[in-house]
């Protein structure tokens, strides 16, 4: 039988995971000398690489001292921790890469837990010690403290320790006077201190994990075996996650091997695989004997924090844009992104609307730049926390927030993070930079970015991770400014923007079409302002020197699809089209918008 190591990669964003990914394919060989091969290779989506992020877990193998190693490469962003936790059910091992300088940070603590309670042996990495404010010993320790608070056991705690550069393409187990020219002696370490997987001998049998999707055989189906050896000529049965159970075939089984997918007609025990031909499969299936129909235990998902209204998109440039335009495009395309990721919630909800529930802002703005980039056209309301209530109480999500911040601008985050009802627990003085943790709740979190960016030049690296639910903390301030919306449906001239610069910043430039009750820019104080963005100058034959005054007029404020979902309020929409991103008030007319206003202020006198 061959020897297996199944082992994944978790980390906080930016450690360095997919960068130590590559250095082992490329030490591996797993291409040829004249093959280019560009960097963190498993960034294979378009939005993953525009962004520098990982969204989906992936896995290669790599053969190494007569073993195959296959490692599972996560994301790091909090909002796709449900990747994280499925896929660590198919690892025995993991990798904790650790930065050299940040340390441990609330995404580390979030998968490590998880790492932890699977009972799976972990290998610490410290990584990036080629920075120059790399402080190995002090992080290490840091690492320690984290594992005692999470409560490993003995046998986690006797972790082994590698130093690497990811970049550089080297890691040692010792900092001083190892060699560092080679990834070699973390595959040594992995082999070594990762145990291989179980044989269970019985009834074959297989948890679905991750899907994949390819437009020829449909949905593919990636998991471990559990038990006995998986093969194609033997009857098998689907059992779903509500205990249904139906007779099915696998038309083909695949290995992974390098960074390719390899046909074969049996797996055994412990081995990673892809399933082909079985129909309607989703997360969270076994596929087992079908003399011995047995589920595994489900795989247990934290919670959505956070929901948003997806409607059909109602504006008058509707259908102008987009392929997909309809209610019915919108529910099917929801439906089939539920079944693949398991952390997002789909409701339906009255009159062509659809209540979306994920882990963040981050989570559902990256469905719905997918969506848009596949041709479909919607409106998304201001997302909106998730509130339980527990023993009567209303409870909402607090989230453990982290800022690195030069010390300078320490105090103006701390100031921002108190007026949105956070607490600061701890804070660290790193060289010239400080480390604020705050225990702050998801609503407070909501915008916050972008008032930190600002406040701090751009200096300040942040992050966040749900944590808990608590008592409700009170009002969080919304946003300080009005808008200004447009008066009438046309091109936007240059002469009226540049005569309206005074009252506000712009979100659009000279010459792009816009409609009655669309948002085009943020007004400088905290009414709206309807502006007439179609006035054009008159023009007249006479002409002196001194009358035209040339314009200038300063770029616009571009707001991100994440941006534009934090800024809007209640009663306003981001519409989202292939080629634009808009922001509109939920009342196109300022008719019907002085008429709801007006109900709401009678509501509110015979409520008092």
């Amino acid at each position: 039988m061959q020897n297996i190591r199944n082992i994944a990669i978790i980390a906080h964003v930016d450690h360095g995971k997919t960068t130590l990914v590559d250095e082992i394919i490329r030490q591996a060989k797993l291409f040829r000398e004249n093959q280019e091969m560009h960097t963190c290779f498993l960034d294979s989506n378009e939005l993953e690489r525009e962004r520098g992020i990982t969204i989906l877990a992936k896995n290669i193998s790599v053969n190494y001292r007569d073993t195959k190693i296959n490692i599972i490469d996560t994301p790091g962003h909090s909002d796709f921790g449900g990747q994280v936790e499925r896929v660590l059910n198919m690892a025995d091992g993991v990798l904790l890469l650790v930065d050299s300088a940040e340390g441990p940070l609330p995404q580390t603590r979030f998968v490590l837990d998880k790492a932890l309670k699977l009972k799976l042996r972990p290998i610490v990495i410290i990584n990036k010690i080629d920075r120059p404010d790399a402080r190995p010993q002090e992080v290490l320790n840091a690492v320690y403290d984290l594992f005692i608070d999470l409560d490993a056991t003995e046998e986690q705690l006797e972790f082994p320790v590698l130093y690497a550069s990811g970049r550089d393409g080297w890691a040692t187990t010792d900092l001083e006077n190892g060699a560092r020219d080679s990834i070699l002696p973390l595959m040594d370490a992995i082999i070594d201190h990762i145990p291989p997987p179980p044989f269970n001998e019985g009834p074959a049998q297989i948890q679905i994990t991750t899907l994949d999707y390819n437009d020829y055989v449909g949905r593919i189906g990636i998991g471990r075996v559990h038990r006995g050896t998986l093969s194609l000529d033997k009857p098998l049965c689907q059992v779903k996650r509500d205990g249904q159970t139906f007779q099915t075939s696998i038309k083909q089984l695949f290995v992974f091997e390098g960074i390719s997918r390899k046909e074969v007609r049996e797996v055994p025990c412990g081995d990673l695989c892809a399933l082909v031909g079985v129909e309607h499969i989703d997360i969270g299936d076994t596929i087992a004997d079908a003399a011995a129909p047995e589920a595994l235990p489900p795989i247990s998902i934290d919670e959505p924090t956070l929901s948003m209204m997806f409607r059909v998109n109602d504006s008058p440039f509707f259908g102008q844009e987009g392929k997909f335009i309809s209610s019915r495009h919108i529910r099917e395309r929801l439906l089939k992104e539920a079944e693949r990721d398991v952390a997002l919630r789909v409701e339906e909800g009255e009159s062509d609307s659809f209540k979306v529930s994920g882990r963040g802002v981050l989570h559902l703005a990256i469905l719905i730049e997918t969506m848009r980039r596949e041709g479909y056209e919607l409106t998304i309301t201001k997302p909106h926390v998730i509130i339980k209530e527990i023993d009567g109480v209303k409870n909402e999500p607090i989230e453990e927030l982290t800022v690195d911040v030069d010390g300078s601008a320490a105090g103006k985050v701390i100031e921002i993070v108190g007026l949105r009802r956070g607490e600061m627990m701890k804070m660290e003085q790193h060289g010239s930079r400080q480390l604020l943790e705050f225990m702050i709740p998801t609503r407070g979190i909501i915008g916050l970015r972008s008032k930190v960016m600002t406040a701090t030049a751009g200096e300040a690296i942040i992050s966040h991770r749900f944590d808990h639910y608590e008592p409700m903390k009170g009002d969080v301030p919304s946003r300080t400014n009005g808008v200004m919306v447009s008066m009438g449906r046309g091109k936007a001239e240059a002469y009226a923007i540049d005569a309206l610069q005074l009252r506000g910043t712009f979100f659009i430039d000279p010459g792009v079409e816009t409609y009655e009750g669309m948002i085009v820019g943020s007004h400088c104080t905290d009414d709206d302002l309807e502006v007439n963005l179609q006035k054009a100058k008159k023009l007249t034959n006479m002409r002196a020197a001194g009358s035209d005054r040339n314009l200038k007029i300063a770029p616009a404020a571009k707001l991100s699809l994440e941006e534009a979902l934090e800024y809007i309020e209640d009663d306003e929409y981001v519409e989202v089209t292939p080629l634009n991103i808009r922001l509109r008030k939920k009342y196109l007319t300022s008719l019907e918008r002085r008429r709801i206003r007006g109900k709401m202020l009678k509501a509110e006198g015979a409520a008092e």
